[in-house]
């Protein structure tokens, strides 16, 4: 029942969103072109290519592979129709709310002058105001409804490139000595593809690299929906360099396009070890950390096919955590740090939130989309002794923007807690 009125409430959004900005063009459209035969000239020309752009973008005419260069046809026909069904979309919500807003104002004016009973004002003093008042609420109401368009664009051109580099220290009360000061980097949620191409991937492994890490981690999500980029996003990732290897662990989408195992073997041919439900000593002048990776989890019936849903986080985990040592988790779910904290693993990373990718957290924590899916959206977090860190990842999925969320690559140094 939830189910069938969250997406009967996305349905009504979504073309709701579309219809009114058509109205709203078609208003336009008679403000500013006198001229009906001209009018109607362009306005045929504009719903052709509106639904030429509708037909690709959502493969009306068959699926072809996803390309892992950015190629004219999304520069030039997928990026603007993401931008525009993202922009129109968060606008006929603020448009929405300005409906509301304004109709609650008029029934409290309303309620308010039948228990006042005021004097009626003369129509001449009044005659100006009204209209100028009127004025100035389309204009305001227009400035705020444009500001979506402006911040997706921001989003596409700046935000979804402009990395940030996060040296993050963590102190471990069960490090050993030999592994005071040593350098973890994580890279999540590459999403190869035309808006995450090969040759920016290799610029994210150049600046990881560049930190001099001594253990390179990446947490899964390396392909988006198409099985046939995973040879070059793994070929990419090849460049990854650490004295002490290369790990990682799977997300979601490789579950979801059924590439776990053949993306695993693929990994393991240039020497990244992914790892599913197993663990690796990390050895350091014969002292040693656990580094645990399990494949990605949920308990939300929301997911793929119910792909992947479990009863219980990390089950059979127990098993796999050294009790004399620092753990470290690999999951790409943030969900599973609960269960990790009850199993006293040290420090779990993860990704799969993109940090919310289109957010105002800056106004609020809770304007955030991953909020609906997970506490732990971004950042580090504690619980218990045990901590946790969510990458926000490098690439995007739905639509090629970030906003307030810029992607990420993080080092982490490990210290001793004294």
């Amino acid at each position: 029942m939830a189910r069938s009125l969250i997406f009967g409430a996305v349905l009504f959004l979504f073309f709701g969103s579309q219809l009114y900005w058509i109205l709203r063009a078609r208003a336009w459209g008679k403000r500013l072109i006198t001229n009906k035969a001209t009018r109607l000239r362009l306005g045929v020309v504009a719903l052709a290519g509106y639904v030429a752009l509708f037909a690709y973008n959502f493969r009306w005419f068959g699926r072809s592979p996803s390309p892992t260069h950015l190629t004219f046809k999304d520069a030039a026909f997928g990026a603007p129709f993401q931008w525009w069904l993202l922009s129109s979309l968060v606008a006929f919500l603020i448009v929405i709310m300005i409906w509301i807003v304004r109709l609650l104002g008029r029934a409290l004016a309303w309620s308010w002058r039948r228990a006042t009973r005021p004097e009626p004002v003369p129509a001449a003093s009044g005659a100006l105001a009204v209209p100028d008042r009127r004025r100035f609420l389309e204009r305001t109401a227009m400035l705020v409804t444009a500001a979506p368009f402006a911040a997706s664009a921001y989003g596409l051109l700046y935000g979804r490139t402009e990395l940030e580099t996060t040296t993050q220290p963590i102190r471990l009360a069960r490090l050993p000595k030999a592994f005071h000061g040593f350098r973890i980097a994580q890279l999540s949620d590459i999403h190869i593809g035309p808006f995450m191409t090969e040759s920016e991937i290799r610029r994210y492994v150049e600046i990881a690299n560049a930190m001099k890490p001594d253990l390179t981690v990446v947490t899964g999500d390396f392909v988006t929906w198409d099985p046939s980029t995973q040879r070059a996003v793994v070929n990419v990732l090849a460049g990854l360099k650490a004295p002490f290897g290369i790990y990682g662990c799977l997300g979601n989408h490789e579950a979801w396009s059924h590439t776990e195992a053949s993306i695993t073997r693929l990994f393991s041919e240039v020497g990244v070890r992914i790892l599913r439900q197993a663990r690796a000593p990390i050895v350091v002048q014969g002292d040693s950390i656990n580094l645990i990776g399990v494949d990605f989890q949920t308990r939300m019936r929301m997911a793929r096919k119910g792909e992947n849903v479990v009863r219980r986080y990390l089950e059979g985990v127990d098993r796999l955590v050294a009790p004399d040592t620092a753990n470290i988790l690999l999951s790409h779910n943030p969900n599973t740090f609960d269960r990790a904290a009850e199993l006293g693993i040290d420090l779990s990373l993860a990704g799969h939130t993109h940090g919310g990718q289109v957010t105002l957290e800056f106004v609020s924590p809770a304007l955030s989309p991953s909020r609906l899916i997970t506490a732990y959206v971004r950042g580090w977090f504690e619980k218990q002794g045990s901590q946790l860190y969510v990458n926000r990842g490098i690439g995007t999925i739905g639509v090629p923007i970030r906003f307030d969320a810029p992607p990420e690559v993080t080092l982490f140094e490990l210290t001793r807690a004294s």
